[in-house]
């Protein structure tokens, strides 16, 4: 009896196999494997339809940018010790020719480009090379136009921007994750004219901003603000912040996210002695460089709104950030934001394999962004 049981449980899983239900449920496997197979390069990253993206430039540790009206891009390094100019020379949106302008330079981060001159950020001076695309392929030496800023390396590295007033903005991180120090210059933006003279303070409170810009409109100075870190996986929010006046307060080391009051050092002041974010990101997304839209290639809805990179977390529990987002402006306020380009984070390995920095525009409305992990300069344009 036994036998003749396995008997007929064989023959019936012989004509299950045989089925053509079971035929397709084969065929279904094969096609969802397919479908679910890993993308490769540039397909990786997710933009709203219409827009493209593709390779600007190979370079090395790519961080923050500057254009110059002649359309040469500069790009400077952190973990790199080189400052670099790329040329797209016929229109291609592809950079032909790159420039090694400068190196053994300590952490050139930011760079800005005025009257000719490129202007170099070191962690304790400032840099200018004269008359520089006249000498691309032979770069005159550099001048050292400031040396009087603090040797911290801890938020050492620097962004800096020509602003509308002619002079030279740059900030000075917090020599720390948190702490209060005497030393006004810390956690702060500051300008100088070119020539490194007359040094002021415009924003005080400022933990690490390594991206700013001025409203086309009002000419205001907004910029971007990383947040603490050890206050677990979603505090404090990352800040989009506006400076209206001279001598503004963001809050740090006091208050984060205009509303939430430092476990260490809160009880010294109130948040309401602080100017607030007009716009508050994510915990630990890392939002460095932004633009403001202002080009004709970008559908209507983006003029004057700011596309800004998260250049992602490093300590966080679970990855995040590691993408662009775009922030709706409506006036003098920051109304909503929402991922506009992402796949430099695959969620479900947590693993990623980019991290962009800085975005800039060109003349013909397209955008180049930085990544300093994949070692590249994109161009995001729209088609649509």
């Amino acid at each position: 009896m036994k036998n003749v049981i396995i008997i007929s449980l064989l023959v019936l899983s012989i004509a299950a196999c045989n089925s053509p239900d079971s035929s397709k449920s084969e065929q279904s496997d094969t096609t969802s494997v397919a479908e679910s197979s890993p993308k490769e390069g540039l397909d990786r990253v997710n933009l709203p339809s219409g827009f493209k993206i593709e390779e600007f430039a190979d370079v090395e540790n790519a961080r923050s940018m500057a254009l110059s009206p002649s359309g040469v891009v500069y790009v400077g390094t952190r973990a790199e010790d080189k400052v670099y100019a790329l040329k797209d020379e016929d229109g291609d949106g592809k950079a032909e020719k790159k420039y090694v302008l400068a190196e053994g330079l300590s952490s050139p981060n930011g760079v800005a480009f005025k009257d000719g001159d490129l202007y170099v950020a070191e962690i304790s001076r400032i840099l200018k090379f004269s008359d520089i695309e006249n000498h691309l392929d032979n770069p005159p030496a550099y001048e050292v136009v400031y040396d009087q800023y603090p040797t911290e390396g801890h938020h050492g590295w620097k962004y800096i921007a020509f602003g509308p007033d002619g002079k030279l903005y740059v900030p000075v991180g917090a020599p720390c994750n948190i702490c209060e120090r005497e030393e006004e210059i810390f956690a702060s933006i500051t300008r100088i004219n070119p020539d490194g003279s007359g040094l002021e303070i415009v924003a005080k409170g400022v933990r690490n901003t390594v991206g700013f810009g001025w409203k086309p409109d009002t000419k205001e100075l907004w910029f971007t603000d990383n947040g603490r870190d050890n206050m677990g996986d979603n505090y404090p929010p990352g800040e989009l912040n506006k400076v209206t006046k001279k001598g503004d307060h963001f809050g740090f080391p006091y208050c984060h996210g205009g509303d939430i009051a430092d476990p260490e050092f809160g009880d010294k002041y109130p948040c309401s002695d602080f100017v607030p974010p007009v716009w508050k990101f994510d915990a630990h997304t890392a939002n460095l460089g932004f633009v403001f839209y202002t080009g004709d290639m970008f559908p209507e809805e983006y003029k004057g709104d700011i596309i800004v990179a998260q250049h992602g977390s490093w300590n966080r529990s679970k990855k995040i950030g590691y993408r662009l987002m775009h922030v709706s402006i409506d006036g003098d306020r920051a109304v909503e934001s929402e991922v506009f380009a992402d796949g430099w984070l695959n969620d479900s390995t947590q693993s990623n394999w980019g991290r962009p920095v800085d975005v800039i525009q060109l003349e013909d409305g397209s955008i180049l962004v930085s990544d300093d992990f994949g070692n590249k300069v994109y161009r995001i344009y729209y088609e649509g």
